[in-house]
Protein backbone atom coordinates (compact mmCIF):
# COMPACT_ATOMS: atom_id res chain seq x y z
CA UNK A 1 0.00 0.00 0.00
CA UNK A 2 1.37 3.40 -1.06
CA UNK A 3 2.33 5.68 1.58
CA UNK A 4 1.46 9.45 1.49
CA UNK A 5 3.40 10.85 4.48
CA UNK A 6 5.32 9.95 7.20
CA UNK A 7 3.76 7.16 9.10
CA UNK A 8 0.54 8.28 6.85
CA UNK A 9 -1.00 5.25 5.12
CA UNK A 10 -3.28 5.71 1.68
CA UNK A 11 -6.05 3.86 3.77
CA UNK A 12 -5.85 5.49 7.06
CA UNK A 13 -6.31 8.72 5.00
CA UNK A 14 -9.42 7.46 3.34
CA UNK A 15 -10.80 5.98 6.65
CA UNK A 16 -10.65 9.31 8.12
CA UNK A 17 -11.88 10.91 4.97
CA UNK A 18 -14.38 8.89 5.61
CA UNK A 19 -15.14 8.94 9.38
CA UNK A 20 -15.30 13.12 8.80
CA UNK A 21 -18.00 12.48 6.14
CA UNK A 22 -20.14 10.34 8.55
CA UNK A 23 -19.75 12.52 11.23
CA UNK A 24 -20.71 15.68 9.28
CA UNK A 25 -23.95 13.91 7.46
CA UNK A 26 -24.78 12.72 11.12
CA UNK A 27 -24.72 16.19 12.71
CA UNK A 28 -26.73 17.76 9.30
CA UNK A 29 -29.23 15.17 10.36
CA UNK A 30 -29.34 16.06 13.86
CA UNK A 31 -29.78 19.66 13.25
CA UNK A 32 -32.40 19.07 11.11
CA UNK A 33 -33.97 16.48 13.21
CA UNK A 34 -33.64 13.81 11.33
CA UNK A 35 -31.54 12.21 13.56
CA UNK A 36 -31.58 11.78 17.48
CA UNK A 37 -28.62 12.79 19.70
CA UNK A 38 -27.45 11.30 22.44
CA UNK A 39 -27.01 13.97 25.43
CA UNK A 40 -25.56 14.02 29.00
CA UNK A 41 -26.70 17.07 30.56
CA UNK A 42 -24.78 16.33 33.48
CA UNK A 43 -21.46 16.05 31.73
CA UNK A 44 -22.31 19.27 29.90
CA UNK A 45 -22.42 20.77 33.36
CA UNK A 46 -19.22 19.68 33.72
CA UNK A 47 -17.73 20.99 30.57
CA UNK A 48 -18.93 23.97 31.11
CA UNK A 49 -17.51 24.31 34.63
CA UNK A 50 -13.85 22.95 32.93
CA UNK A 51 -14.24 25.80 30.56
CA UNK A 52 -14.93 28.06 33.21
CA UNK A 53 -11.60 26.92 34.64
CA UNK A 54 -9.61 26.92 32.05
CA UNK A 55 -10.38 30.44 31.61
CA UNK A 56 -9.77 31.55 35.19
CA UNK A 57 -6.50 29.49 35.53
CA UNK A 58 -5.44 30.97 32.13
CA UNK A 59 -5.82 34.79 33.42
CA UNK A 60 -4.58 34.07 36.69
CA UNK A 61 -0.90 32.45 35.01
CA UNK A 62 -0.88 35.68 32.48
CA UNK A 63 -1.57 37.89 34.57
CA UNK A 64 1.30 36.30 37.89
CA UNK A 65 3.86 36.23 34.48
CA UNK A 66 2.63 39.91 34.53
CA UNK A 67 3.51 40.75 38.22
CA UNK A 68 6.94 38.81 38.43
CA UNK A 69 7.84 40.91 35.03
CA UNK A 70 6.92 44.17 37.13
CA UNK A 71 9.32 42.98 39.68
CA UNK A 72 11.88 43.02 37.64
CA UNK A 73 11.10 46.30 35.77
CA UNK A 74 10.74 47.74 39.76
CA UNK A 75 14.34 45.81 40.54
CA UNK A 76 16.17 47.79 37.44
CA UNK A 77 14.31 51.03 38.50
CA UNK A 78 15.60 50.89 42.39
CA UNK A 79 19.16 50.15 41.20
CA UNK A 80 18.75 53.34 38.78
CA UNK A 81 17.50 55.19 41.69
CA UNK A 82 19.78 54.50 44.51
CA UNK A 83 22.70 54.76 42.35
CA UNK A 84 21.49 58.26 41.32
CA UNK A 85 21.22 58.75 45.33
CA UNK A 86 24.53 57.91 45.98
CA UNK A 87 26.04 60.03 43.15
CA UNK A 88 24.16 62.95 43.96
CA UNK A 89 25.05 62.73 47.89
CA UNK A 90 27.78 65.39 48.06
CA UNK A 91 30.58 64.09 50.49
CA UNK A 92 30.70 66.76 53.03
CA UNK A 93 26.94 65.82 53.97
CA UNK A 94 25.80 63.55 56.97
CA UNK A 95 25.58 59.78 56.67
CA UNK A 96 27.69 60.36 53.15
CA UNK A 97 29.13 56.62 54.04
CA UNK A 98 25.93 55.18 55.82
CA UNK A 99 24.24 56.34 52.28
CA UNK A 100 26.61 54.63 49.80
CA UNK A 101 25.93 51.10 51.72
CA UNK A 102 22.58 51.66 52.37
CA UNK A 103 22.47 51.95 48.70
CA UNK A 104 24.49 49.01 48.11
CA UNK A 105 22.55 46.98 50.71
CA UNK A 106 19.23 48.15 48.97
CA UNK A 107 20.29 46.22 45.79
CA UNK A 108 22.69 43.81 47.32
CA UNK A 109 21.05 43.00 50.87
CA UNK A 110 21.92 38.94 51.87
CA UNK A 111 18.82 37.27 53.34
CA UNK A 112 19.40 34.55 55.99
CA UNK A 113 17.14 31.71 54.49
CA UNK A 114 17.34 28.15 53.22
CA UNK A 115 18.96 28.57 50.33
CA UNK A 116 22.35 27.57 49.54
CA UNK A 117 23.44 30.30 48.22
CA UNK A 118 22.50 34.20 49.34
CA UNK A 119 20.90 36.59 46.96
CA UNK A 120 19.64 40.28 46.96
CA UNK A 121 16.10 41.17 48.12
CA UNK A 122 14.69 42.14 44.99
CA UNK A 123 16.35 38.77 43.26
CA UNK A 124 14.83 36.68 46.12
CA UNK A 125 11.54 38.08 45.90
CA UNK A 126 11.63 37.57 41.98
CA UNK A 127 12.67 33.95 42.46
CA UNK A 128 10.23 33.02 45.37
CA UNK A 129 7.56 34.12 43.71
CA UNK A 130 8.51 32.54 40.05
CA UNK A 131 8.95 29.02 41.92
CA UNK A 132 6.75 28.94 44.51
CA UNK A 133 3.69 30.88 42.46
CA UNK A 134 4.24 30.74 38.84
CA UNK A 135 5.88 27.20 38.77
CA UNK A 136 2.93 25.65 40.69
CA UNK A 137 0.56 27.73 38.42
CA UNK A 138 2.16 26.06 35.37
CA UNK A 139 1.79 22.65 36.40
CA UNK A 140 -1.95 23.37 37.79
CA UNK A 141 -2.56 24.22 33.78
CA UNK A 142 -0.65 22.10 32.05
CA UNK A 143 -3.29 19.11 32.34
CA UNK A 144 -5.88 21.32 30.80
CA UNK A 145 -4.89 20.96 27.02
CA UNK A 146 -5.13 17.20 27.54
CA UNK A 147 -8.37 17.12 29.03
CA UNK A 148 -9.59 19.63 26.47
CA UNK A 149 -8.30 17.14 23.92
CA UNK A 150 -10.08 14.28 25.54
CA UNK A 151 -13.09 15.96 25.65
CA UNK A 152 -13.13 16.49 22.04
CA UNK A 153 -12.36 13.29 21.45
CA UNK A 154 -15.26 12.07 23.49
CA UNK A 155 -17.81 14.43 21.54
CA UNK A 156 -16.38 12.75 17.98
CA UNK A 157 -16.76 9.23 19.21
CA UNK A 158 -19.92 9.97 20.43
CA UNK A 159 -21.04 11.26 16.92
CA UNK A 160 -19.61 7.92 15.53
CA UNK A 161 -21.78 6.15 18.57
CA UNK A 162 -25.10 7.64 17.06
CA UNK A 163 -24.24 7.63 13.53
CA UNK A 164 -23.40 3.36 14.24
CA UNK A 165 -26.30 3.24 16.05
CA UNK A 166 -28.74 5.24 13.25
CA UNK A 167 -26.84 2.40 10.41
CA UNK A 168 -27.79 -0.32 12.41
CA UNK A 169 -31.11 0.83 12.62
CA UNK A 170 -32.04 1.59 9.25
CA UNK A 171 -30.74 -1.91 8.35
CA UNK A 172 -32.75 -3.85 11.18
CA UNK A 173 -35.81 -1.55 9.17
CA UNK A 174 -34.70 -2.10 5.76
CA UNK A 175 -37.19 -4.44 3.65
CA UNK A 176 -34.47 -6.46 2.60
CA UNK A 177 -32.72 -7.20 5.40
CA UNK A 178 -29.28 -8.44 4.49
CA UNK A 179 -27.86 -10.38 7.67
CA UNK A 180 -23.78 -9.94 6.75
CA UNK A 181 -24.46 -6.20 6.59
CA UNK A 182 -26.64 -6.34 9.94
CA UNK A 183 -24.04 -8.52 11.70
CA UNK A 184 -21.00 -5.90 10.38
CA UNK A 185 -23.23 -2.99 11.63
CA UNK A 186 -24.02 -4.85 14.90
CA UNK A 187 -20.11 -5.33 15.13
CA UNK A 188 -19.64 -1.55 14.58
CA UNK A 189 -21.86 -0.28 17.04
CA UNK A 190 -20.50 -2.03 19.53
CA UNK A 191 -16.99 -1.03 19.32
CA UNK A 192 -18.31 3.20 18.57
CA UNK A 193 -20.32 2.35 22.01
CA UNK A 194 -17.07 1.02 23.57
CA UNK A 195 -14.84 3.69 23.01
CA UNK A 196 -17.63 6.37 23.68
CA UNK A 197 -18.20 5.13 26.76
CA UNK A 198 -14.66 4.22 28.12
CA UNK A 199 -13.39 8.11 27.60
CA UNK A 200 -17.24 9.24 28.97
CA UNK A 201 -16.58 6.81 31.83
CA UNK A 202 -12.91 8.52 32.63
CA UNK A 203 -14.03 11.87 31.90
CA UNK A 204 -16.94 12.04 34.41
CA UNK A 205 -14.47 10.97 37.17
CA UNK A 206 -11.86 13.39 36.51
CA UNK A 207 -13.35 16.41 36.16
CA UNK A 208 -15.21 17.13 39.02
CA UNK A 209 -12.20 16.10 40.58
CA UNK A 210 -10.01 18.78 38.35
CA UNK A 211 -12.60 21.12 39.08
CA UNK A 212 -12.45 20.91 43.19
CA UNK A 213 -8.71 21.07 43.06
CA UNK A 214 -8.91 24.92 41.84
CA UNK A 215 -9.76 25.71 45.69
CA UNK A 216 -6.23 24.41 47.05
CA UNK A 217 -4.19 25.72 44.06
CA UNK A 218 -5.75 29.27 44.40
CA UNK A 219 -5.60 29.11 48.23
CA UNK A 220 -1.32 28.13 47.97
CA UNK A 221 -0.57 30.40 45.08
CA UNK A 222 -2.20 33.68 46.75
CA UNK A 223 -1.11 32.50 50.25
CA UNK A 224 2.62 32.34 49.29
CA UNK A 225 2.38 35.60 47.14
CA UNK A 226 1.35 37.51 50.28
CA UNK A 227 3.94 36.04 52.35
CA UNK A 228 6.76 36.63 50.34
CA UNK A 229 5.32 39.88 49.43
CA UNK A 230 5.29 40.54 53.40
CA UNK A 231 9.11 39.26 54.10
CA UNK A 232 9.91 41.20 51.38
CA UNK A 233 8.38 44.64 52.19
CA UNK A 234 9.43 44.41 55.66
CA UNK A 235 13.46 44.11 54.94
CA UNK A 236 12.74 46.64 52.48
CA UNK A 237 10.92 48.80 54.87
CA UNK A 238 13.57 48.88 57.48
CA UNK A 239 15.79 49.94 54.91
CA UNK A 240 13.59 52.70 54.20
CA UNK A 241 13.74 54.09 57.34
CA UNK A 242 17.44 53.97 57.83
CA UNK A 243 17.14 56.15 54.70
CA UNK A 244 14.84 58.41 56.43
CA UNK A 245 16.60 58.58 59.33
CA UNK A 246 19.56 60.21 57.87
CA UNK A 247 17.76 62.39 55.31
CA UNK A 248 15.87 63.76 58.77
CA UNK A 249 19.65 64.22 60.15
CA UNK A 250 21.08 65.77 57.51
CA UNK A 251 17.70 68.37 57.03
CA UNK A 252 18.04 69.24 60.90
CA UNK A 253 22.03 70.12 60.13
CA UNK A 254 21.16 72.04 57.33
CA UNK A 255 18.49 74.46 60.04
CA UNK A 256 21.21 74.47 62.72
CA UNK A 257 23.82 75.70 59.80
CA UNK A 258 21.69 78.07 58.79
CA UNK A 259 20.40 79.20 62.05
CA UNK A 260 24.29 79.59 62.90
CA UNK A 261 25.05 81.59 60.52
CA UNK A 262 22.63 83.61 61.40
CA UNK A 263 23.38 84.03 64.51
CA UNK A 264 27.23 84.29 63.49
CA UNK A 265 26.33 87.20 61.27
CA UNK A 266 24.03 89.12 63.67
CA UNK A 267 26.90 88.64 66.37
CA UNK A 268 29.07 90.52 63.55
CA UNK A 269 26.93 93.17 62.96
CA UNK A 270 26.54 93.73 66.68
CA UNK A 271 30.44 93.83 67.20
CA UNK A 272 30.62 96.52 64.60
CA UNK A 273 27.98 98.70 66.11
CA UNK A 274 30.16 98.45 69.36
CA UNK A 275 33.08 99.65 67.27
CA UNK A 276 31.66 102.70 65.68
CA UNK A 277 29.29 103.91 68.80
CA UNK A 278 30.67 104.50 72.35
CA UNK A 279 27.64 103.76 74.63
CA UNK A 280 27.30 100.29 72.89
CA UNK A 281 28.76 98.83 76.38
CA UNK A 282 25.52 99.74 78.20
CA UNK A 283 23.40 97.78 75.52
CA UNK A 284 22.07 94.55 77.19
CA UNK A 285 24.30 91.51 77.32
CA UNK A 286 23.86 89.07 73.86
CA UNK A 287 22.18 85.91 74.02
CA UNK A 288 24.60 82.98 74.22
CA UNK A 289 25.06 81.45 70.57
CA UNK A 290 24.56 78.11 69.30
CA UNK A 291 25.29 75.58 71.67
CA UNK A 292 29.10 74.59 71.08
CA UNK A 293 29.27 73.99 74.62
CA UNK A 294 27.26 74.39 77.88
CA UNK A 295 27.73 77.68 79.54
CA UNK A 296 29.87 77.16 82.90
CA UNK A 297 28.61 77.05 86.41
CA UNK A 298 29.85 78.39 89.91
CA UNK A 299 31.63 74.95 91.38
CA UNK A 300 31.05 77.35 94.90
CA UNK A 301 28.26 79.47 96.20
CA UNK A 302 28.48 82.20 98.55
CA UNK A 303 26.79 83.47 101.52
CA UNK A 304 23.69 85.56 101.42
CA UNK A 305 25.44 88.17 103.38
CA UNK A 306 28.18 88.21 100.36
CA UNK A 307 25.81 88.67 97.96
CA UNK A 308 23.45 91.50 99.21
CA UNK A 309 22.09 93.34 96.17
CA UNK A 310 22.10 96.43 97.69
CA UNK A 311 26.11 95.87 98.35
CA UNK A 312 26.44 94.98 94.69
CA UNK A 313 24.43 97.65 93.60
CA UNK A 314 26.86 99.98 95.67
CA UNK A 315 30.28 98.22 93.85
CA UNK A 316 28.58 98.85 90.64
CA UNK A 317 27.59 102.47 90.90
CA UNK A 318 31.01 102.96 92.16
CA UNK A 319 32.07 101.37 89.00
CA UNK A 320 30.71 104.03 87.21
CA UNK A 321 31.67 106.61 88.92
CA UNK A 322 35.14 106.12 87.89
CA UNK A 323 34.02 104.56 84.75
CA UNK A 324 30.96 106.90 83.29
CA UNK A 325 31.27 105.45 79.69
CA UNK A 326 31.08 101.98 80.94
CA UNK A 327 33.68 100.68 77.61
CA UNK A 328 35.90 98.63 79.18
CA UNK A 329 35.51 94.89 79.97
CA UNK A 330 37.52 94.80 83.08
CA UNK A 331 34.90 97.55 84.53
CA UNK A 332 32.68 94.49 83.81
CA UNK A 333 33.90 91.81 84.67
CA UNK A 334 34.99 93.89 88.36
CA UNK A 335 31.35 94.42 89.07
CA UNK A 336 30.03 91.31 88.29
CA UNK A 337 27.11 92.14 86.12
CA UNK A 338 25.69 95.02 84.26
CA UNK A 339 22.76 97.41 85.52
CA UNK A 340 20.94 95.78 83.27
CA UNK A 341 21.62 92.56 84.67
CA UNK A 342 20.53 93.87 88.07
CA UNK A 343 16.92 95.49 86.02
CA UNK A 344 16.52 91.32 85.50
CA UNK A 345 17.74 90.26 88.54
CA UNK A 346 15.44 92.99 90.35
CA UNK A 347 12.60 91.67 87.93
CA UNK A 348 12.88 87.62 89.04
CA UNK A 349 13.11 88.45 92.24
CA UNK A 350 9.45 90.44 92.04
CA UNK A 351 7.99 87.26 90.45
CA UNK A 352 9.84 84.79 92.61
CA UNK A 353 8.41 86.54 95.88
CA UNK A 354 4.87 87.20 94.58
CA UNK A 355 2.19 84.67 95.14
CA UNK A 356 2.68 81.42 92.91
CA UNK A 357 -1.23 82.13 91.47
CA UNK A 358 0.09 85.94 90.28
CA UNK A 359 3.30 85.12 88.33
CA UNK A 360 1.58 82.87 85.96
CA UNK A 361 1.56 84.58 82.66
CA UNK A 362 0.82 82.13 80.12
CA UNK A 363 -1.92 80.00 81.09
CA UNK A 364 -4.17 79.20 84.45
CA UNK A 365 -2.07 78.59 87.37
CA UNK A 366 -4.44 75.09 88.38
CA UNK A 367 -2.21 73.45 85.36
CA UNK A 368 0.88 75.02 85.54
CA UNK A 369 3.82 75.28 88.36
CA UNK A 370 4.52 77.17 90.79
CA UNK A 371 6.63 80.46 90.13
CA UNK A 372 6.00 79.55 86.04
CA UNK A 373 7.12 82.60 84.08
CA UNK A 374 6.82 81.54 80.15
CA UNK A 375 7.93 78.03 78.00
CA UNK A 376 10.92 77.46 75.65
CA UNK A 377 11.04 74.24 73.12
CA UNK A 378 14.54 72.29 73.42
CA UNK A 379 16.41 73.29 69.77
CA UNK A 380 19.07 70.43 70.50
CA UNK A 381 19.73 67.47 72.74
CA UNK A 382 21.05 68.13 75.92
CA UNK A 383 23.04 65.73 78.28
CA UNK A 384 22.81 66.49 82.26
CA UNK A 385 25.70 66.28 83.44
CA UNK A 386 24.76 66.56 87.48
CA UNK A 387 22.04 65.70 89.40
CA UNK A 388 20.27 68.95 89.52
CA UNK A 389 20.38 69.10 85.82
CA UNK A 390 17.35 68.34 83.45
CA UNK A 391 17.74 65.74 80.09
CA UNK A 392 16.63 67.52 76.76
CA UNK A 393 15.83 65.99 73.67
CA UNK A 394 15.52 68.30 70.27
CA UNK A 395 11.36 69.29 70.54
CA UNK A 396 10.60 69.01 74.69
CA UNK A 397 8.92 72.22 75.99
CA UNK A 398 9.78 73.08 79.16
CA UNK A 399 8.38 75.20 81.99
CA UNK A 400 10.26 78.16 83.22
CA UNK A 401 10.10 79.01 86.41
CA UNK A 402 11.25 81.84 89.16
CA UNK A 403 14.62 80.40 91.29
CA UNK A 404 14.09 79.95 94.65
CA UNK A 405 16.61 82.26 95.92
CA UNK A 406 17.68 84.21 92.42
CA UNK A 407 21.31 84.30 93.91
CA UNK A 408 21.60 80.77 92.57
CA UNK A 409 20.84 81.28 89.12
CA UNK A 410 24.28 81.09 86.93
CA UNK A 411 24.31 83.27 83.41
CA UNK A 412 23.14 81.26 81.03
CA UNK A 413 21.04 78.75 82.95
CA UNK A 414 17.31 78.11 83.12
CA UNK A 415 15.31 75.94 86.18
CA UNK A 416 11.77 74.69 84.79
CA UNK A 417 9.95 71.60 84.45
CA UNK A 418 9.55 69.80 81.43
CA UNK A 419 5.87 70.09 80.03
CA UNK A 420 4.89 66.35 79.68
CA UNK A 421 6.13 65.51 82.97
CA UNK A 422 4.83 67.98 84.90
CA UNK A 423 0.88 67.39 83.22
CA UNK A 424 1.25 63.87 83.95
CA UNK A 425 2.47 63.87 87.46
CA UNK A 426 2.56 67.53 89.13
CA UNK A 427 6.12 66.50 91.05
CA UNK A 428 7.49 69.51 92.65
CA UNK A 429 10.93 67.92 92.84
CA UNK A 430 11.05 66.88 88.79
CA UNK A 431 12.49 70.36 88.37
CA UNK A 432 16.16 70.92 87.23
CA UNK A 433 18.59 73.49 85.50
CA UNK A 434 19.46 73.62 81.68
CA UNK A 435 21.58 75.75 79.80
CA UNK A 436 19.25 78.59 77.95
CA UNK A 437 21.39 78.37 75.12
CA UNK A 438 19.77 75.05 74.19
CA UNK A 439 16.21 76.59 73.72
CA UNK A 440 14.18 79.00 72.43
CA UNK A 441 11.41 80.38 73.55
CA UNK A 442 7.66 79.86 72.83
Amino acid sequence: MAETGKGVTAGKLAINVQKRLSRAQEKVLQKLGKADETRDAAFEEMVAKFNKQTAEGSKLQKDLKAYVLAVKAMHDASRRLQDCLADMYEPEWFGKEEVNALAEEMIEKEMDNNLEDTDTLWLDYQQSITEKCLTCMDTYMIKFPDIKARIAKRDRKMVDFDSARHHFSSLQKGKKKDEAKIAKAEEELGRAQKIFEELNVELQDELPVLWDSRVGVYVNTFQSLAGHQEKFHGEMSKLSQNLTDIMTKLEEQRQIKKEGTAAAQTGEGAKSDEANHSDSACSAPKKPGPPASRPPRRSTTSSPEENQHFGVFEDEASVFDTNPDCSTAATQQKSGFSLLDWDVDIQQQAVTFTDPKSAVTNGSGSDLPPGFLYKVKATHDYAATDGDELELKIGDVVLVVAFDNPDEQDDGWLLGFKEIHWMQKKDISAKGVFPENFTQKV
